[in-house]
């Protein structure tokens, strides 16, 4: 959070344009190797014959467009988070990296393993991207059956714990989790990985069922869902494994018999619909109950588990309960934060002639609670107050001050019928004495029917990104009157007001500086998408509005929490 936001008149020019294009992509045509070239912002500016060959996209499929989001894959085909991307953070960094193992999505859907190079680049004056040079990596002969079917070495079988371990504790998602389990247990272990997890009401979900086919790991939907009751008594393999028993193994033979249980007639179908011809299954333990079960299935490969297979299993699943303990412990510490959230933030109030609605989206690193906040209350005389704010932090120490400052502020605004400069005079005073706050940025204003029936915005700002009127014809304009110093300061200063009348029609949107903010580009840069993106929305409905402001403004590389407060004049009365 800037502690401060100056005016905001002159505003950059939103992107660049390449004044050398003819000589950039003649550049890249000459180049053998494949290769395109990508702004600041990861859009791609050019693409060589070599890449669009390649690729099987057109120049009009690829420039203009976020190569991460267009091309960038995982080894299954499934987007790939920014978070992880080693390209997206050398474009960030602006510093030169090399991978033999990333994936691209083609035209056709394919996917091209690749190996790559990327290096900063000049796409404009003064603007540096980045330079992509890519090939197609020789695939490694798959490995034939017997070479499948040999028993891991006791080093294969250590490096797979290890990996097991690092790959299961850098994750808090209980579905990527799964995921990364079974792509390192299929196809070394098994053709099939099934998982059963136990939900906190003690009912079983078939959560991920995963093959092996043609080089690639398949999800099979279809056998996941809901499955029947834990039998208390029965001996069969699975239900043991979810009452917490010791590992088994198991073949289609097990489930042949007459079916005990609703679990059992849902074993005899997956052997049936898998072909596998035997199964390892063992419990999924955590530290105090029992979470699943992992049964780990042979259909193509001729060897059977053992019971020499069932150790590796156990150590598998013991580190997965671990993992899994620690996914759902943050989901229930989430789930608490997102509830203590909501509750900390108002439900608008309905004011007749306008329309009215917020957003709030919490910090994706953080708590997920924070400091941003909005409201929007009557006051004594009539008129309605709206207020957004932002209090420094992100966690729940900024969470605890957001609460504070805001049911500060509606007493004094209740009690005391001043101007908004006024109140937020005796708040500043407030926070420096009784709260603890260290410091915050807000925005107070009062709105009221004025004269011909329009509705009038009297407003102050303590070092808040300005507000911005966005008129139905997408004429928009920051509204940069009444800045103040923000609270906390100590220092005393008078604190200004502002006026401005709502055009008919038009919107008013109050934000804090996560919409804006981004590590790698300036706040003008922000403000003026902000203002871009508005202007072209002017026409939507209020909520689509605010939905599409948070999709396409807010930076993906932004740790803060944002808040918006959008409110929409009507037409006068005829």
């Amino acid at each position: 959070m800037d502690a401060a936001y100056p005016g905001t008149a002159a505003l950059p020019v939103f992107g660049h344009q390449v004044g050398s294009g003819s000589l950039l992509g003649d550049t890249l045509e000459d180049m053998k190797a494949c290769a395109f070239v990508v702004d600041h912002d990861g859009l791609i500016v050019a693409a060589n014959a070599g890449a669009r060959i390649l690729l099987g996209r057109s120049a009009a499929e690829l420039v203009g467009q976020d190569a991460h989001d267009l091309l960038h894959r995982d080894s299954q085909g499934h987007p790939l988070p920014r978070t992880r991307c080693d390209m997206r953070e050398a474009l960030l960094t602006e510093v030169t990296r090399h991978g033999d193992a990333g994936c691209f999505a083609c035209g056709d859907g394919t996917l091209l393993h690749l190996s790559w190079l990327i290096t900063p680049y000049a796409v404009g004056a003064g603007v540096t991207g980045a330079l992509v040079l890519f090939y197609e990596r020789e695939q490694a002969p798959r490995p034939n059956t017997d070479s499948i079917s040999r028993p891991p070495t006791e080093l294969e079988r250590l490096a797979l714990l290890a990996e097991t371990t690092t790959q299961l504790t850098s994750t808090l998602d209980v579905e990527e989790a799964l995921r990364r389990l079974a792509a390192l247990t299929v196809p070394l272990l098994a053709d099939w990985a099934v998982f059963d997890l136990l939900t906190e009401r003690d009912e079983v979900r078939r959560a991920l069922v995963m093959s092996h086919k043609d080089g690639v790991l398949v999800e099979r939907h279809d056998l996941k869902g809901p499955m029947p009751p834990v039998p208390e008594e029965s001996p069969m393999p699975l239900s043991r494994a979810l009452r917490g028993a010791a590992s088994a193994v198991a073949g289609p033979s097990t489930y042949q018999g007459p079916p005990d249980s609703g679990i059992a007639v849902e074993q005899r179908r997956l052997f049936a619909e898998t072909g596998m011809h035997s199964a390892a299954i063992a419990p999924i333990r955590g530290l105090r109950d029992v979470l699943g079960a992992l049964t780990l299935g042979r259909s193509q490969r001729r060897d059977v588990f053992t019971a020499a297979d069932l150790a590796l299993l156990e150590d598998l699943t013991r580190r997965a309960g671990l993992a899994l303990d620690n996914a759902r412990l943050y989901q229930r510490q989430r789930k608490v934060a997102e509830t203590m959230q909501r509750h900390l933030l108002p439900q608008l109030p309905m004011v007749p002639g306008l329309e009215m609605t917020a957003r709030y989206v919490p910090a994706p690193h953080a708590s997920y609670v924070g400091g941003d906040w909005y409201d929007a209350f009557p006051l004594t005389d009539g008129a309605h107050a709206l207020a957004i704010g932002d209090v420094v932090g992100h966690d729940l120490d900024a969470a605890a001050g957001m609460a504070q400052i805001r049911n500060m502020l509606r007493a004094f605004a209740w009690s005391q019928p001043e101007s908004p400069s006024a109140i937020v005079t005796r708040l500043d005073d407030a926070v420096m004495h009784i709260a603890e706050v260290p410091m915050a940025t807000m925005i107070l204003a009062r709105i009221s029917v004025g004269d011909e029936g329009l509705w009038q915005l009297h407003w102050t700002n303590a070092g808040h990104p300005p507000p911005l009127l966005v008129a139905h014809d997408g004429q928009t304009r920051y509204l940069n009157d009444a800045h103040g110093i923000l609270l906390g300061t100590g220092v005393t200063r008078p604190r200004p007001d502002a006026v401005t009348v709502l055009p008919p029609k038009a919107t008013l949107l109050l934000y804090t500086d996560g919409l804006v903010e981004s590590p790698h580009h300036s706040i003008d840069h922000g403000l003026h998408r902000l203002r871009r993106h508005a202007a072209s929305l002017a026409h939507r409905p209020l909520e689509s509005f605010s939905d599409a402001l948070l999709e396409q403004v807010r930076p993906h590389d932004n740790d803060d929490d944002v808040a918006i407060l959008a409110v929409r004049a009507p037409d006068p009365a005829p």
